[in-house]
C-alpha cells in the first residue's frame, strides 16, 4: 500500500508573528504595511519576529491597503497604425541593445527602493490589452519608451492619471516628465569631427522622419553642415535597425559614390552600413569615414569599431525613474525635463 506523503507544513500566520514579538496583531499590521508612527522599538520586534517564524506578508492584501503594487512597467510602445512592423516588434525588442540599456539603468534606481520592474512590448495588437492592464492598477507607474509622433500612447496615460515617465521628448505635447540627450549638440560633435578629418562630402543615414529622435538628428546635420559652408547632405532614411543601415547605405553609395564622410543617425544602422562600404571595397576610415550616435555595444562590435556619441543611456534612464518615484510620493506634481550632455567617443572609423 503506498504511504502517504506528508502535508507540507503550514506557513506562519499573522498571529504567530504577534506572539513572538510581544506585541498586538493590530501592530504586526502596521509594521507590515509600512506605516510610519509604529514605534521604532516594536517595529524591530516585529521585523526580527517576521524573520525568525518566516512569515511571508501577504502582498495582495498589503497592496489593497497601501494602493501600492510595488511594480512600476516599462513599456515599449509601437503606435497601432505600424502594423506592418508587428512580426519583428519583439525581435527589434530584445536585439537592439538600447532597450537593454535603458532596462539597467532603471533598475539600478528601482531595486534598492524595493520595487519591481516589469517589461511589456505594447506591440500594435496587444495597444488595447496593455492600456487595460495599466487602467486596471497592476502597477504603480510607467517608465513609457514611445519613439514616434503619432503614437497615442502618452496622450492615453496622461488622461488616465497614470504615473508616467518618457524615455525622450513627446512628439505632440502631453503633461508628462520626459528624460532625453541634448540632440542637437551631439550632431554638431560628429558633424565637427568629420569636417576636422578634412571631410567636405558628406551624406547622412538618418532615422525615421516620424520619430522625434529622427527629426532632430537629421535637422541638426543639416545645420551643422550649413553652419560650415557646407551643402545640404543627400540622405538616406532608415529605421534604427541594422538591416536599414545596410539598405540606405546601399543606395547612397549608388547614388552619391562620392560621399568621403558619413553621420548615421544610431550605432545599429552604422554597422550595418559599414559592412556595406566595405563589401563594396570602400575603406573605412581611409576613403570614408564613418560616425555613428548611441555609443551602444553595436559600436564595438562594428570592424572597425565606430567613433559615436555617447548619450549616456543607463544615467538617463535611471533619472527616468527617480522622476517617477518623486510623482508616485508627490502626486500633481509638475512634469518635469531633464536633458542629459552628449560627449564624443573617437574609435576607428573617423
Amino acid at each position: 500500500m503506498p504511504t502517504r506523503s506528508a502535508d507540507p507544513p503550514r506557513p506562519p500566520t499573522l498571529d504567530e508573528v504577534a506572539v513572538a514579538a510581544g506585541v498586538s496583531r493590530a501592530t504586526v499590521s502596521r509594521v507590515i504595511n509600512d506605516v510610519p508612527t509604529v514605534d521604532p522599538r516594536l517595529r524591530a520586534a516585529v521585523e526580527r519576529a517576521i524573520e525568525e517564524t518566516g512569515y511571508v506578508p501577504n502582498l495582495a492584501a498589503r497592496s489593497l491597503v497601501t494602493r501600492r503594487t510595488d511594480s512600476v512597467a516599462l513599456v515599449i510602445s509601437e503606435p497601432p497604425d505600424h502594423r506592418e512592423y508587428a512580426a519583428t516588434f519583439l525581435n527589434r525588442v530584445f536585439t537592439d541593445p538600447y532597450f537593454g540599456r535603458l532596462t539597467a539603468g532603471a533598475q539600478e534606481v528601482l531595486r534598492p527602493e524595493g520595487i519591481h520592474l516589469v517589461i511589456i512590448p505594447a506591440d500594435p495588437p496587444a495597444h488595447e490589452q496593455v492600456l487595460r492592464y495599466l487602467r486596471q492598477g497592476h502597477v504603480d507607474g510607467v517608465l513609457l519608451i514611445s519613439s514616434h509622433a503619432a503614437d497615442p500612447f502618452p496622450g492615453q496615460l496622461a488622461d488616465m492619471g497614470v504615473a508616467t515617465v518618457l524615455s525622450a521628448r513627446p512628439g505632440r505635447p502631453v503633461p508628462l516628465s520626459y528624460v532625453d540627450v541634448d540632440q542637437p549638440a551631439g550632431v554638431r560633435l560628429a558633424a565637427d569631427h568629420l569636417v576636422a578629418r578634412g571631410r567636405r562630402r558628406l551624406g547622412t543615414i538618418a532615422g525615421p522622419q516620424d520619430m522625434p529622435a529622427g527629426q532632430d538628428r537629421l535637422s541638426a546635420f543639416r545645420d551643422a553642415l550649413a553652419r560650415h559652408g557646407l551643402p545640404s547632405p543627400p540622405v538616406a532614411e532608415g529605421d534604427f535597425t541594422r538591416a536599414s543601415g545596410e539598405a540606405a547605405a546601399r543606395a547612397l553609395l549608388e547614388s552619391h559614390p562620392e560621399l568621403d564622410g558619413l553621420f548615421i543617425a544610431n550605432d545599429l544602422m552604422a554597422e550595418g552600413a559599414v559592412r556595406v562600404l566595405q563589401d563594396a571595397g570602400r575603406r573605412v576610415p581611409g576613403d570614408i569615414s564613418v560616425v555613428g550616435f548611441d555609443d551602444s555595444s553595436a559600436a564595438l562590435e562594428a570592424h572597425p569599431q565606430l567613433t559615436t556619441i555617447h548619450q549616456p543611456v543607463e544615467e538617463m534612464a535611471g533619472e527616468m525613474a527617480r522622476l517617477l518615484l518623486a510623482g508616485l510620493r508627490e502626486p500633481g506634481r509638475s512634469p518635469r525635463t531633464v536633458i542629459f550632455s552628449p560627449t564624443l567617443v573617437v574609435r576607428d572609423s573617423s
